[in-house]
């Protein structure tokens, strides 16, 4: 009888590792296949095999595998959406990641493929991978669809992240909240949700406005909202007491962001706020893992990355401000407030 080697380390972890990409790239095929579209209703696997054109073997594979996420069930060998897949992984749910989806598996998943670059040289890999150069948010928006899919992907990560971050401190001090960046506006909407007394600007380039426009006339507090154009790195601020960068800050260098925070100091009143939505990594910087793997994302696909608390801290006070605190939330972004005074 053969003893196992108790000193051998649990190979769990690295065995997960080998399959974590599978997983990913199970469900960004399905979205782009459109099996989630189709399952709205249930449907036998002779017609999920004719609609999406797809071979029947290999396709059985593919939906089985989404069972085994939760995302499918198979009942009386129908195939039907679970309600998580139902509201974020369906073309017109308003809660959909579809776009933040497709842009993971068409632009990040090939970028990832040169982490090993990015490493070495600290520096995104959009030339590399796709042969062109900055500024790289001007490649999300090359057609109408994809502009509005993309911020609609952020628009449904919002939903989930943005009641947090409002939450995390007490806000009720301020009047005019204006989000700097604020795509679809999910960020100043919660806000106003929140708190009755407060109105709020989204403030975004002008070619992102339309679909803003939409999700503020959807948001039960469009009366207290208004929606302007405008560059936040060039162009004058809108007069606020209280401005917030929600998953701003980590796109940009450091110079960059050294400029944009002293601006908005400059234009706040004494006792006005900056509110910023980022992942913060703990000071010790082995975690939390979602933080760690959002700023590799970051060093692959844009000119920034993730912070310590105590370095959100020292730039703020280089910009100016005198009180900064930070809240650990328990969704993918965590809340700062800072204070002139």
């Amino acid at each position: 009888m053969q003893v196992s080697d108790l000193s051998i380390p649990d190979p769990a972890v690295v065995l997960d590792l080998l399959e974590a990409f599978r997983r990913s790239k199970t469900m960004f095929a399905a979205v782009e296949l459109g099996v989630f579209d189709f399952l709205k209703s249930p449907k036998l696997l002779d017609e999920i095999t004719a609609e999406l054109r797809c071979d029947r073997i290999a396709l059985t594979t593919l939906l089985d595998s989404c069972v085994s996420f939760g995302l499918l069930v198979r009942v009386d060998e129908q195939y039907v959406n679970t309600p998580v897949a139902e509201t974020y992984l369906t073309q017109d749910s308003p809660r959909r990641m579809t776009g933040y989806i497709h842009y993971s598996n068409r632009v990040m998943w090939k970028m990832w493929a040169n982490l090993e670059d990015a490493v070495r040289e600290g520096s995104h890999r959009w030339k590399q991978t796709f042969d062109f150069d900055g500024p790289i948010f001007s490649h999300f928006f090359r057609t109408d669809f994809a502009m509005q899919e993309f911020l609609m992907g952020m628009h449904g990560f919002g939903m989930i992240t943005s009641p947090h971050i409002v939450n995390a401190f007490d806000l009720s001090r301020f009047k005019l909240m204006a989000d700097l960046g604020g795509a679809t506006g999910h960020l100043v909407i919660a806000a106003c949700q929140r708190y009755s007394q407060l109105q709020g600007i989204v403030f975004d380039l002008p070619h992102a406005l339309e679909l803003a426009k939409t999700m503020v006339a959807k948001s039960g507090v469009s009366d207290r909202l208004e929606v302007l154009g405008g560059d936040f790195f060039h162009d004058d601020l809108p007069v606020a007491d209280l401005y917030a960068l929600g998953r701003i800050v980590h796109d940009w260098s450091e110079p960059k962001i050294r400029n944009l925070l002293e601006r908005i100091y400059e234009a706040l009143p004494p006792g006005g706020g900056l509110l910023i939505g980022e992942k913060i990594l703990w000071e010790d910087r082995t975690g939390p893992r979602w933080a760690l793997m959002q700023s590799l994302n970051m060093i692959v696909c844009t000119e920034g990355r993730e912070r310590t608390l105590s370095e959100y801290a020292s730039l703020l006070s280089d910009a100016g401000f005198s009180s900064v605190e930070g809240f650990r939330t328990s969704v993918p972004l965590d809340a700062i407030l800072a204070i002139k005074t």
